[in-house]
């Protein structure tokens, strides 16, 4: 019979938390404002979007040495996902008799700080960055920051502060954490994570430790939610106050965190993270790794996931263009039977896709560069960084004596779902790019998709990004041409 248990532990400060009879989806945030009192923690947004609710999550090493952390949006996270695992909120910063962080001192000093409500998570957000980069660029800061909103002072002192406080000496930066490494190793030892958490009323949350378990749960309720980073069902269950009956997250499942390394290709678990992600490709595909990057902030990347973003659907996922272009394919599995499917070939719909009944995503084949490709891809949206997309082009292909060869080319919010272009494919195969002009382009897409205004742009901007984007790949492919050119 499968062990339930209805209590979540954790590590907060020194101390294990053990919170029982919580519904599956309470979530963190309202833990530790409700039942914890950490009120230093906010809710602004309830969407991952401000970032006043920022805290630092943090996992043991494989080699149970160190903690390792990442900041998460705590109103997202739901809090079953915390079992075995360490929590730091601002109230951890507390030094006694010693002072503040030297992240809270330099707001102090640098007046980084007004009406006070988003700045426990900016210290989370420049707190965590400071645990990893010991002297940040004002790129790296940006980017921290970049899920904090600040409607009173402006970014300069924050950024000010964030450079002076990393001039501060590295043992005074690192997070008092000496108390708790004994603790998750005593988790880790005692394997705390009981398969099923099952609320008063029935709800369960199903945590399985290996893919088959998770195929047999998924055969015998294939109607289960599957959780993987929260940054969709926490939106449901803080926005449409969803409280799905079964919940299955693949965190446990140590397969599906891997990044398996293949001759001609990279196979990516389920469950790796959008940020492991976005390290992965930064050398071969810089631009897809832009790509990520501005899918959403670091709380965001750091438990967002690839499978998740593909599974989900959205017409305006950011990922899936770069995915289709590059020619990448699923790994499926049911039950004892698994298969895998060209991406091309798994959405049917808006949010509709060609998986079975108990059928799920395990892992991401994405293909490494070939001799001789290029890939180019850019994301365009109303604000530059956290910003859901107007439309993402990318496009990859290679110059075989002057001429385009091997073309993909790929949209979001184009269409229902994101796909390919296939019109678009054979009217650059074969030419060189002189021959490539936009009357031509723009024929192709009035032909090849139905034209929709949405929310987020008009149909005569998306159609003109979806040509221009193309010009400018094609003119960069000119460009090396003409710099041999005497």
């Amino acid at each position: 019979m499968t062990p339930t248990s209805n209590t979540v532990r954790f590590v907060l400060d020194g101390a294990i938390v053990e919170a029982a009879g919580q519904h599956p989806t309470c979530t963190v945030l309202d833990y530790l404002r409700e039942q914890l009192h950490r009120t230093g923690t906010k809710e602004g947004c309830a969407e991952g979007d401000c970032g006043a609710c920022v805290v630092l999550l943090g996992e043991l090493d494989a080699g149970g040495t160190a903690i390792h952390y990442v900041p998460v949006n705590s109103c997202l996270q739901l809090l079953p996902t915390l079992h075995g695992k360490s929590v730091k909120t601002v109230e951890s910063l507390r030094r006694g008799n010693a002072g503040l962080h030297p992240v809270q001192q330099a707001l102090a000093a640098s007046h980084g700080t007004q009406c006070g409500f988003c700045t426990p998570g900016i210290v989370m957000s420049l707190t965590g960055l400071l645990q990893t980069v010991a002297k940040p660029t004002r790129n790296q800061i940006n980017d921290a920051l970049s899920g904090n909103l600040c409607r009173c002072t402006g970014y300069k002192p924050i950024i000010d502060a964030a450079q002076k406080a990393s001039e501060a000496p590295a043992d005074q930066l690192k997070i008092d954490d000496g108390a708790d490494l004994p603790l998750l190793r005593q988790l880790r030892r005692e394997s705390v994570q009981p398969p099923v958490l099952r609320s008063a009323d029935g709800q369960e949350f199903f945590t399985p430790t290996t893919l088959a378990a998770l195929a047999d749960y998924l055969t015998q309720h294939p109607d289960a939610t599957l959780l993987a980073g929260s940054t969709e069902i926490g939106l449901q269950v803080n926005k449409q106050f969803a409280r799905p009956g079964r919940i299955v997250y693949l965190g446990g499942v140590d397969a599906l965190r891997q990044v398996e390394d293949r001759d001609t290709f990279w196979r990516i678990g389920a469950q790796v993270s959008l940020t492991s992600v976005q390290q992965l490709v930064a050398a071969a595909y810089p631009d897809f790794a832009e790509v990520l990057r501005r899918f959403g902030s670091p709380p965001i990347r750091s438990t967002a996931t690839l499978a998740g973003n593909i599974a989900n659907g959205s017409p305006i996922g950011d990922s899936m263009p770069c995915l289709l272009a590059l020619g990448a394919s699923l790994q499926l599995r049911r039950g004892d039977s698994t298969r895998a499917l060209a991406l091309d070939n798994f959405y049917t719909g808006q949010k509709k896709n060609a998986l079975q009944s108990g059928e799920f995503i395990w892992a991401v084949d994405l293909p490494k560069p070939a001799p001789g490709q290029v890939f180019r891809a850019h994301k365009i949206s109303k604000r530059f960084d956290q910003d859901i997309s107007a439309t993402c082009c990318a496009f990859s292909y290679r110059l075989v004596e002057g001429k385009f060869s091997q073309v993909r080319l790929a949209y979001n919010g184009l269409t229902p779902s994101p796909c390919r272009a296939p019109q678009l494919e054979a009217l650059i195969t074969g030419r060189t790019p002189q021959a490539v002009n936009a009357a031509e382009l723009d024929q192709a897409i009035a032909a090849s998709y139905t034209a929709r205004d949405g929310l987020r742009a008009s149909w005569a901007y998306r159609s003109l990004l979806a040509r221009n984007l193309v010009l400018q790949f094609v003119e960069e492919a000119l460009a090396p041409a003409m710099e041999t050119t005497p």
